[in-house]
Parts: structure tokens; C-alpha cells; sequence
């Protein structure tokens, strides 16, 4: 086993998790509840971003955000069956990490022209966090399934690897 993700990672992801889900559930109850857990949500981004940038191997953006010829190469390769294993995100995974964080960034920051006097109950406004937020709720559906097939493709257990940040070398 090797060491993958570091702690401030894993913590950030969990934390990113329990944010999205407890915002989501505010809408139906505990409604106190949603903007203060979209600011977690956005802080737990905005520190996985700034991490990106100066963090551990695994947890830099520069080891795991490819261009798009990799990208497509992966995905074509992975619609072949023979995508290589990452230790890290692959380029199809990487993709969905920076989509995730743009677009509760997207949420964050719509959620807050909403409540701001220049904004305040601009349907135009509502619109697009509504929009982003079924987006996100996408998005997530598509990184378990993600994670679903990645896990019983290679044979590993990627949510395990998120709690204790360990996946087989080979």
C-alpha cells in the first residue's frame, strides 16, 4: 500500500460531502441550515484550491490535470477497457474535481448575490443557482458512478482510499 491522499485532502473532501449534502437537505428542512453550509462548502473548495497549487504530490494540480488530448485519449482508451490505473485522479476524474469545485464555487457565489441588497429575489439570480445546483447534483451522480466502476475495474476500494488515503502501488 502507498500513501495517496494526505490528510488536508481527505478531510476537505468529507468535509465538501457533509457541506453539499447538508445544504441540499436544507432545502426541505432545517432551513437555518443551507447558507451557512454553503460557505463550508465554498471554504472547503477554496482550501482544496489554494492546496491544488502547493500541496503533496498526489493533491497538486499539476499531477493530475492533463490537457485535452490525454483526456480524450483516456476516454477513448477507457471505452476500449484499456484505460492504464491511476494512482491519483485520472484525466476523466480530474475533470470532474474541477468541475465540482467550479460549480459550487458557481453555487456559493450565486447563493450570495440571492441574499445581497443589489440582488435580493432577482429571479434571474435564482434561476441560476437552481440551475447550478441541480448541475451539481448531476455531476455528483456521475462521480460515485465514477468511482463505482473505476473501484470494481481496478479492483480497489477508491472510497476507502478517501478515508484512509491508501491505495495498492500496483
Amino acid at each position: 500500500m502507498i500513501r495517496v491522499w494526505d490528510p488536508l485532502v481527505r478531510v476537505l473532501h468529507w468535509t465538501l460531502v457533509s457541506a453539499v449534502a447538508l445544504a441540499a437537505l436544507s432545502v426541505w428542512a432545517l432551513f437555518e441550515a443551507h447558507q451557512p453550509a454553503g460557505y463550508v462548502a465554498l471554504g472547503a473548495v477554496l482550501l482544496r484550491a489554494l492546496w491544488g497549487f502547493v500541496g503533496s504530490g498526489h493533491a497538486r494540480f499539476s499531477a493530475f490535470v492533463r490537457g485535452p488530448r490525454e483526456t480524450v485519449g483516456y476516454a477513448c482508451a477507457l471505452v476500449r477497457g484499456r484505460e492504464p490505473r491511476y494512482l491519483g485522479h485520472n484525466p476523466l476524474g480530474a475533470c470532474m474535481v474541477l468541475a465540482l469545485m467550479l460549480c459550487v464555487i458557481g453555487l456559493a457565489v450565486s447563493g450570495w448575490l440571492y441574499t445581497s441588497d443589489a440582488m435580493w429575489g432577482d429571479e434571474r439570480v435564482e434561476l441560476v443557482h437552481l440551475s447550478l445546483a441541480w448541475a451539481l447534483l448531476g455531476l455528483v451522480c456521475l462521480h460515485v458512478a465514477g468511482v463505482i466502476f473505476t473501484s470494481l475495474r481496478h479492483h480497489e476500494n477508491l472510497v476507502r482510499a478517501m478515508f484512509d488515503g491508501s491505495k495498492r502501488e500496483h
